[in-house]
């Protein structure tokens, strides 16, 4: 699984894990629309694809993008925020969605976020470290229920001693149950019956983000051949040939 997730889902059909499973290969003319409506100070070439298990949680310099009927998702350091209520407005809700979930963790840290928007609107979002809660806002859910009673908790390796502030349940575990709920699949672990559907069997487009004129030169022309317009084949070979990292 990834030990770093910062992902964004703009979601209206209500079974996401049909859809992930119907459409094994994402969109990658919208992917790079949205990647550009995105970053308009940036410039933003096509880069290596692959699958979340590697690039759910991307540096600084990069996005990706999976383009799936009624399903997006987009991987970005700007979902990874101690107050996902600071989202920029952009986006919230760049798709018109029916729903935007935020899915954050960072299994070193012990922390985890997530949030959700309906139709643009704030209705839930928390984000802690396994002692510090920074942000809990909106009415909690009834499936946080048995995390919040302690029917989930957090497993200390041997000799570790218990903060007495601790949780009663592991944040990055709290963001991805919340990523089970909205979207029908955990980051833990690999599919299974209980598991439908794995992180590695989910395929994003990778993009590079540059300084506005500063990409390479050698990029920028690559990236003016993928505009859209061009044939889709011609662009999914691209972000799947040489460059795919799985």
């Amino acid at each position: 699984m990834p030990s770093t997730v910062s992902s964004l889902w703009y979601v209206d059909d209500p079974d996401p894990v049909a859809v992930l499973r119907a459409h094994p290969g994402p969109d990658p003319d919208a992917a790079f629309a949205l990647a550009r409506q995105l970053n308009p100070d940036r410039d933003v070439v096509p880069a290596a694809s692959g699958t979340m298990k590697v690039w759910a949680g991307p540096d600084p310099e990069s996005v990706y993008i999976g383009c799936y009927p009624g399903v997006t998702v987009l991987c970005s350091t700007q979902a990874a925020l101690p107050r996902p209520t600071k989202l920029p407005e952009l986006l919230v809700r760049p798709l018109a969605s029916e729903h935007t979930f935020l899915v954050s963790y960072d299994l070193s840290l012990g922390w985890g976020a997530f949030a959700e928007w309906e139709r643009g609107e704030f209705r839930r979002s928390f984000s802690a470290t396994r002692v510090n809660i920074l942000e809990d806002e909106g009415m909690p859910r009834v499936w946080e229920r048995p995390y919040w009673a302690g029917d989930h908790p957090i497993e200390l390796v041997p000799g570790e001693l218990p903060d007495p502030q601790m949780l009663p349940f592991d944040p990055p575990d709290f963001a991805d149950a919340a990523n089970q709920v909205w979207l029908g699949f955990r980051y833990h672990g690999p599919a299974s019956a209980e598991k439908p559907l794995a992180a590695e069997e989910i395929e994003v487009c990778g993009f590079s983000l540059f300084p506005k004129g500063e990409a390479p030169k050698l990029a920028a022309e690559q990236t003016t051949a993928a505009e859209p317009g061009v044939r889709r084949g011609g662009l999914l070979r691209w972000l799947r040939g040489r460059d795919r990292v799985s």
